[in-house]
């Protein structure tokens, strides 16, 4: 088994991300979803029942890169670039 660290790279989409999310975010509020609870069950599963079609917030969802998506949040929970 190799025991090197593999390195993973992703073009960061995040401002087009966060468009998105905040779409989705609205959608699934409107509808009285918890969105926080709902996105999170989409990321951890990619389930797209966990979003709402309400406003084509599945389908938004669905086009979002889940591996940018992380990196975006975990750079901006860390405040770093």
């Amino acid at each position: 088994m190799n025991s090197n660290t593999i390195k993973f790279s992703i073009n960061d989409s995040g401002s087009g991300n966060r468009l998105q999310l905040s779409l989705v975010y609205e959608a699934l509020k409107e509808k009285g979803y918890d969105p926080v609870d709902q996105i999170v069950g989409f990321i951890l599963t990619e389930d797209p029942a966990y979003i709402t079609s309400h406003k084509n917030a599945r389908n938004i969802m669905c086009s979002i890169d889940r591996y940018e998506l992380l990196c975006s949040m975990i750079k901006d929970y860390l405040k770093i670039q």
